[in-house]
């Protein structure tokens, strides 16, 4: 299934030199400056190895769980290579559309996958009974990269039982008020979430994530681990990001991420384009099917008008006529819309 699509595309692959990044999804260009001094302060441990136990500490305190159920990663994407080392799945599945880490990750690993996709027609909503029985190993992003659908936490508890590991990215929940349908404080067998901190404060070169689950499964993950993979100041980001005052912060951001997608929504549907419904992220999926233009043309049209945009048949379940669009500040969203406005005119 793997060479269906480029599983290793990522939006950082389709920004360029002087276009607009609405390909990638980190929300800050740099950190913020209070982050920035933090990971300053670091450079003087360098010559000493990392030690992750105050990030554990500080991860469980924000998440309400024990040291043992938390695992400091490299970036999310270390999670699913994890993941994929540690566990044997008869039968593994993954839900499509979404990031497509997790199943390049299994099938690195020799494991077989079976794909669930979910349908424009649908919402590209989950329903319980799309997950065929005997799945061992379950993946599904929430909300999902890069449709922007939020599912019911019911929902994916009821996909949990006994032999099947449950595995929910929730990279982009804190985009999402409360963090509702968030399943990272809950104890619940068999299920592993995982979270990245690289989106929301600006750090993806930086590497930090972290997976929360049973403490069996975390050490099972932690023994594929490497040493050491997880630098100094990646540990003293999770510190930092994981205190009050920046859930507050990050919380206090969203309102406005809000309205400014919410615009966009609007602006491309009046527009006569199909936008998923309700997203529930700091980007939102396009359809820019028009009839009579080679798919994929108005990823190109915007590539000349100055703006990048991530494509969309890397993805399985999508295709070219699908982009994904990243929020930006209101100035840029608005900029963005009139380039769109003058392509449809054009056509």
């Amino acid at each position: 299934m793997s060479d269906e699509v480029d599983l290793l595309h990522h939006g950082d692959r389709d920004i360029a030199e002087n276009l607009v990044d609405l390909a990638v999804n980190v929300r800050l260009s740099e950190p913020p400056q209070w982050l920035q001094d933090v990971l300053v302060a670091t450079v003087g441990d360098l010559a000493t190895y990392p030690q992750p136990e105050a990030a554990r500490a500080a991860i469980a305190e924000r998440h309400r769980r024990p040291l043992d159920q938390v695992l400091p990663t490299s970036g999310g994407a270390e999670a699913f290579t994890l993941i994929a080392r540690a566990f044997a799945p008869q039968h593994a599945v993954v839900v499509h559309p979404q990031f497509t880490e997790p199943e390049a990750a299994l099938v690195a690993a020799g494991h077989r996958v079976d794909r669930v996709i979910l349908t424009a027609a649908k919402g590209f909503r989950l329903a319980a009974t799309d997950i065929p029985e005997p799945a061992d190993l379950v993946m599904i992003g929430n909300p999902t990269n890069p449709t922007g659908v939020l599912h019911r936490a019911e929902l994916l508890r009821a996909l949990t039982r006994p032999g099947r590991t449950l595995v929910v990215d929730e990279a982009f929940m804190d985009s999402v008020p409360g963090e509702r349908e968030s399943l990272a404080a809950e104890q619940i067998p068999g299920l592993l979430v995982l979270r990245s901190l690289t989106k929301t404060w600006g750090i993806a070169g930086l590497r930090a994530g972290y997976v929360l689950g049973e403490a069996a499964l975390i050490s099972d993950l932690a023994k594929q681990q490497p040493p050491w993979s997880v630098s100094t100041p990646a540990l003293a980001a999770m510190v930092a990001c994981s205190a009050e005052s920046a859930i507050r912060e990050a919380a206090a951001a969203v309102p406005y991420m809000q309205e400014i997608r919410d615009r966009l929504v609007c602006g491309l549907t009046d527009l006569g384009y199909g936008v998923v419904a309700n997203p529930q992220t700091p980007f939102v999926v396009v359809d820019t099917r028009v009839a009579g233009r080679e798919p994929g043309w108005m990823r190109l049209a915007l590539r000349e008008a100055g703006f990048a945009v991530r494509r969309g048949e890397s993805f399985p379940g999508l295709g070219p006529d699908w982009i994904r669009i990243a929020v930006r500040d209101d100035a840029v969203m608005r900029s963005f819309l009139a380039a769109v406005e003058a392509l449809k005119v054009a056509v």
